[in-house]
């Protein structure tokens, strides 16, 4: 391969509620990164409905890629690749991103490569940060996921510690709903904790025996459902402010101190987060103080890039491309994919 050749990938995102297109070079700039997001819709609802989802996905998906390309002023025949997720998350919608990638790098005459969407929140630390190489350590905290990962080279992960119940994202959304924020949970209990004590309340840190780097949230989470119905029950009244950031430091007291402990046992300088909930500020401070106190270089990506997008998958594209990854017609959507699985 020409080493001095520019490799630029399309990429295309739409493993939930986001329509995402993007066009990435060489695995590091981002010539453009569209998003059309579902928020508004799906907050009528209290959280994402599939249907609609994927229904949404298909309005958008060509408006989306036709931006993306027209923003990065390349055309479909300057694409070296199409990089697209095809697992984890909701099937109807993975089904929408992965058929119109299909459908262009068959038209188009372009290898196709199919991206874990993990992998894709991984790679997004690589777009600001061009000095972050392998290995590294990283937490990924999301809606649907909490893992911690040793990052051994690109494309090449071990999973040394996940969430035995809810994820850490779907924790913010629970709690948010039954304090009155509503959805999407973590970016108002983000908000509403700056006004709170986060020492307010006494809530669970749950450390799941014989497995160090794992997590569990199910118990905070009812902990908190608990504390209401308790104060109700009493007729007391609760602080909206005080339970979201004692919450909210429940959670990221168990995060950052899984992490740390990784960081102890591997001996591994460099560590970062990725994820929609790593765009959470209290996890961020307290992440960087930890990094900070135990002389460990902390990486974090911008938030347009910790929620899904296709800038992120483009990155992971890139790197499944050099290493000679390649998917035929038959690729398909796979709603449960795990990390590492090809």
């Amino acid at each position: 391969m020409d080493e001095k050749k520019d490799i630029l990938i399309l990429a295309i995102e739409s493993s939930c509620d986001e329509t995402a297109a993007a066009v990435v070079k060489n695995g590091r700039e981002v010539l453009s990164n569209v998003i059309s997001s579902q928020i508004a819709l799906h907050t009528l609802y209290g959280g994402v409905v599939p249907e609609i989802a994927s229904r949404k996905h298909i309005e958008k998906i060509n408006q989306v890629i036709e931006a993306a390309l027209a923003e990065a002023g390349v055309t479909l025949g300057e694409i070296d690749a199409v990089g697209v997720t095809y697992g984890p998350g909701l099937v109807g919608a993975l089904l929408v991103g992965v058929a119109e990638a299909k459908a262009i790098a068959y038209a188009a005459k372009k290898p196709l490569v199919g991206v874990h969407h993990i992998e894709g929140h991984i790679a997004a630390n690589y777009i600001e940060h061009k000095e972050l190489e392998p290995p590294f350590l990283c937490l990924v905290v999301s809606g649907g996921h909490t893992h911690l990962v040793c990052v051994k080279d690109y494309g090449k992960f071990e999973i040394i510690g996940r969430t035995r119940d809810d994820a850490a994202g779907e924790a913010f959304d629970k709690v948010a709903r039954a304090i009155g924020l509503g959805y999407p949970g973590g970016p108002k209990i983000d908000k509403v904790s700056k006004s709170g004590n986060p020492d307010a309340i006494a809530f669970p840190r749950a450390h799941v025996e014989d497995a160090p780097y794992d997590f569990s949230f199910s118990g905070v989470k009812s902990a908190v459902l608990n504390y209401i119905n308790g104060c109700n029950m009493k007729g007391e009244s609760w602080n909206q402010a005080d339970i979201a950031a004692s919450f909210q430091k429940a959670v990221t007291d168990v995060l950052v101190e899984n992490a740390m402990h990784a960081v102890r046992e591997y001996g591994i300088d460099k560590f970062a987060i990725a994820g929609g909930v790593a765009s959470n500020s209290a996890l961020r401070d307290a992440m960087k103080k930890a990094c900070e106190n135990k002389g460990v270089h902390f990486y974090y990506p911008s938030p347009i890039f910790c929620t899904d997008n296709a800038a992120m998958i483009g990155v992971a594209a890139y790197y499944e491309y050099l290493n000679g990854t390649r998917h035929g017609w038959e690729l398909n959507a796979v709603p449960n994919l795990k990390l590492g699985e090809r």
